[in-house]
Parts: structure tokens; C-alpha cells; sequence
């Protein structure tokens, strides 16, 4: 089996090499490291979008959801698509007539250059520390069921996929995460049908069937009504539209791949389409979450539990495919390769991105020998970054990570929201040089908040405390406005 497996890891890592040379051999500039040549067909970006935005936490996390969360995910994901919206129709055309490649240049040219730098540095921590923990996810499960029995260490593990990634992005940048996105988003939905499938056929019965037994447990609950409940699913729609107007509207890894596209209309075209797909897509995963708990339950199967006795969501996925049959076992492990290769590559791509052109003014540089390798040096520090983020949390891996994902979100992307928001709905100016007081005065005030809300009120702040943050900066903006100097 553990043969198979590597078989399996080492055809696709040369999979996506192909897919390398074919993206990127006939050019190795910055302009198609950075911006693709403003060449990707929508088509290719909108479906690639799907993997990188799923990654490994959705392909463990969503389907191990549903034995606590039940279908209440999906409120989260109905906000997603108004998120799309604002997207499509505020920012993409704001970055489009600006001509942007770093969307943190607005910034410089509505505020001044330390506002720039704050936004920057805010995606930089946001995004290396976002990304970084759905790599480590899929490194830690391919160790504990795989690698561990070898002899491998975990950090061992961690260095080879962080290698490989950037060895294929280290020329064609995001020309090349462009394609391979498509690739990787095929393996992830490819993996979660088969499973799925599997385990219709293990208990034989139809997929409406195992839905009205998941329904009757009570697994399928898609709404939480107590309003003073995490996920509300008020508070989960409107956290879910902000989640993804911040997570994807003003985040360079996934803008960055939408301003590779030809026209305005062409992008807008591709986020709308996202924005349908990720609904059909986040249905099938928590469908499998809803298959994973039949089958235990069915079968007696034992799902693991931490020092506590609680079951742990992230593991129900790899434990249930490994034991049903070596096949499902063999496309768990590709899906979670695919998610990690996603998780990775159009981050370091992006962080690369932003630093040359938000620190190192690339902007204002010609696309020289010189250019193209200091590029190639700063892309290689922020992949040892990456790789020290991920063997640093490796003992703090104590709840499902898409709770820890978000609530990092929720502190770290507030900024963002605040300052765009600010940017694009007034005429004012602000003192630029005490932005960065307002961007890190607004998380610890919203730290506080959610952590004594519940004790003053008995009101528990969700994903929506990406709300409150934002708002407070908005506030601080207004507080240190420039009075007699508005545009």
C-alpha cells in the first residue's frame, strides 16, 4: 500500500511539472511571473479558483464539520456569493482602471506609502499564516497515515512539498499557478465523489437514502436560529460575504490570478462563475461529511477522539478512506496532495508579489536580469518563512482548523476591510504615517471584545468579529483624517 501511494505522489508532482514547462517555456520575466501576460482564459481561472480557495482544510475540515456543525456551513457559503458580487462589481474595476498588480498600490495612491506598506504587511502575516496552515493540515495527515509508519519525520515531510512547490513556481510564477489550480481542483472534487461513491456502494444505498438517514440523526441542519449562537446563520451570511470580500476581494493571492485575465468583463465573468461553483462544490463535501458519519455509524467504525473524548473532525476523512479499500485510500492521498500543492503555490507567488512591488518598488523598475533575480531570492526567503510557520504549529493543532483559520481572518484582515472601505466610500484623506497605530490598535481592541463579550453579555462573536475589526479601523481612519485637506 505505502508503495502505491508513493507511486501515486510522485506521478502527479511530475503531473504538475509538465503543466510547468508547458505554462512557462517560453518566457521567464517578471511580467509572467507577476501578471501572467494578462493572457489566462476565464474559463481556466474560474475553475482553477475552486481548488485554491478549497484547499486542505475543506477537504478535511468541511466533511469533518458535520458531526459537530451538522450542514451549518452552508449559510457561510450563501454569504459567499454576495461576497462574489461586491468583488466583481466594486473592486475588480477599481484594479482594472488602475492597471494594478499589486491591489496594495491603492493604498499608496489614495493614502500615501505607509498606508501601502501596512495593507501589505497586514496580507503578508494574514496570508503566510492562512496558507500556511492548510499546508501544514494536508503535510500532517499524509504523515500520521503515511509517512510516520516509514520513519519519516514531520518536519522532513514538510520540506519536500515546500521544495517542490517552489521549484515549479519559481519560474512562471503565476502563469503557472494558473493552470495548475485547474489541474488541482480536478484531483480534490475527483477524490471526494470517489468516496463518496465508495461508500454508497459499502452500505448500499442510494445518496437520497443516506441524505434522509443523515436527516432523521439530525446531521443535514442547515440553519442555527439562536441568535446568540457562533453560527446564527444571520451572522454566518453576512460574516460569509465579508469573509470573502477580504479573503479573495482584498487578497492578492487570489486577485492576483483574476488580473491575469484579458479584460475587466473577462474576470468579472470568472468570479461570477466561482461564485455558482463553490455552492455545487461546498454541497458535495458536506455531503461526504454527511457519508463519513453514516458509515461509522452503520458499521461501528471507531473515529478517533482527543484527550477529552471528543471527536476529532479533521481525522474522520483520512481514517474512514484508509480503511475502507486501498482505492479510496489512493485518491484521499492524491486529493490531499492536490490541496496541499494548492494551498501553497499562489500563496508564495502572491507574498513575492506583494513585497517587490509594496516594499521593493518593482513598479517603478524595468524587468532586468537584476529585477528577475532579486524576484527569484525574495521568493525563496518567504518559502523557508512558510516552512518554518508550518513546523512551529505543529504542537498547537488542538481544534479543526477552519475555526483557526477564520478567527486569524477575522483579526487579521480587519484592517484591509477597513481601510478599503474607508478608501472607496470617502473623499478624505488621513494622516498616513499613523495608519499602522489605527491597523494594529483595531485586532487587539476586537480581541478583547470576543473574548469578554461572552462575559459581560453572553454573546458569542463568530466569523463576524471580521466585522467589528473592520469598523473600528473605518473609526480610527475617520479619527485621524486630514481636516482641512479633503480631496
Amino acid at each position: 500500500m505505502e508503495t502505491i501511494v508513493l507511486i501515486c505522489f510522485v506521478a502527479y508532482t511530475v503531473l504538475l511539472f509538465a503543466v510547468m514547462w508547458l505554462s512557462s517555456r517560453k518566457t521567464s520575466g517578471n511580467d509572467a511571473f507577476f501578471r501572467g501576460q494578462r493572457k489566462s482564459p476565464w474559463p481556466v481561472v474560474a475553475y482553477g479558483m475552486i481548488g485554491a480557495s478549497l484547499s486542505g482544510v475543506t477537504f478535511l475540515s468541511v466533511p469533518g464539520g458535520v458531526y459537530y456543525g451538522q450542514f451549518t456551513y452552508m449559510p457561510l457559503v450563501f454569504g459567499y456569493v454576495l461576497g462574489y458580487a461586491v468583488i466583481a462589481l466594486v473592486l475588480l474595476p477599481l484594479y482594472y482602471k488602475l492597471n494594478l498588480t499589486s491591489i496594495y498600490s491603492y493604498l499608496e495612491q489614495r493614502f500615501g506609502v505607509t498606508s501601502e506598506r501596512t495593507g501589505a504587511l497586514f496580507f503578508i502575516i494574514s496570508r503566510l499564516m492562512g496558507s500556511a496552515l492548510r499546508m501544514y493540515l494536508v503535510v500532517f495527515v499524509l504523515y500520521e497515515f503515511v509517512f510516520r509508519g516509514w520513519g519519516f519525520p514531520f518536519w522532513a515531510i514538510a520540506v519536500v512539498f515546500i521544495f517542490i512547490i517552489l521549484l515549479y513556481t519559481f519560474r512562471g510564477g503565476v502563469k503557472t499557478v494558473v493552470w495548475t489550480d485547474m489541474l488541482q481542483t480536478t484531483f480534490l472534487l475527483l477524490a471526494a465523489i470517489a468516496t463518496v461513491v465508495a461508500i454508497l456502494n459499502e452500505l448500499d444505498v442510494s445518496l437520497p437514502q443516506l441524505l434522509r438517514r443523515s436527516a432523521e440523526a439530525g446531521y443535514t441542519r442547515v440553519f442555527e436560529t439562536d441568535p446568540s449562537a457562533g453560527k446564527y446563520y444571520w451572522k454566518q451570511i453576512l460574516s460569509g460575504m465579508f469573509i470573502t470580500i477580504t479573503m479573495t476581494g482584498l487578497d492578492q493571492d487570489m486577485m492576483q490570478k483574476n488580473l491575469t485575465c484579458k479584460t475587466l468583463r473577462d474576470a468579472q465573468k470568472n468570479v461570477m462563475t466561482s461564485s455558482g461553483l463553490f455552492i455545487i462544490v461546498n454541497l458535495i463535501f458536506l455531503c461526504l461529511g454527511a457519508a463519513l458519519i453514516a458509515y461509522a455509524q452503520s458499521t461501528g467504525f471507531e473515529l478517533a477522539v482527543d484527550a477529552k473524548g471528543m471527536v476529532m473532525g479533521d481525522k474522520i476523512f483520512p481514517s474512514i478512506a484508509f480503511h475502507l479499500s486501498p482505492f479510496t485510500a489512493v485518491v484521499f492521498i492524491i486529493g490531499m496532495v492536490a490541496a496541499g500543492y494548492s494551498s501553497a503555490d499562489g500563496t508564495l507567488t502572491a507574498l513575492t508579489t506583494t513585497f517587490c512591488y509594496d516594499f521593493l518598488g518593482f513598479d517603478r523598475r524595468e524587468d532586468t536580469k537584476a529585477s528577475v533575480r532579486l524576484r527569484r531570492w525574495v521568493h525563496v526567503g518567504f518559502a523557508l518563512l512558510y516552512l518554518l510557520v508550518i513546523v512551529a504549529f505543529r504542537p498547537f493543532h488542538t481544534q479543526s482548523l477552519i475555526d483557526t483559520l477564520f478567527d486569524i481572518a477575522g483579526f487579521t484582515y480587519g484592517p484591509l476591510l477597513g481601510l478599503y472601505t474607508f478608501g472607496l466610500f470617502t473623499k478624505q484623506k488621513v494622516k498616513d504615517r499613523w495608519v499602522p497605530v489605527v491597523a494594529v490598535l483595531a485586532p487587539v481592541l476586537s480581541f478583547e471584545l470576543k473574548r469578554y463579550m461572552p462575559l459581560w453579555t453572553g454573546y458569542h462573536f463568530g466569523f463576524e468579529i471580521l466585522l467589528v475589526n473592520g469598523l473600528l479601523t473605518f473609526l480610527g481612519l475617520m479619527a485621524i483624517r486630514e481636516k482641512k485637506n479633503n480631496q
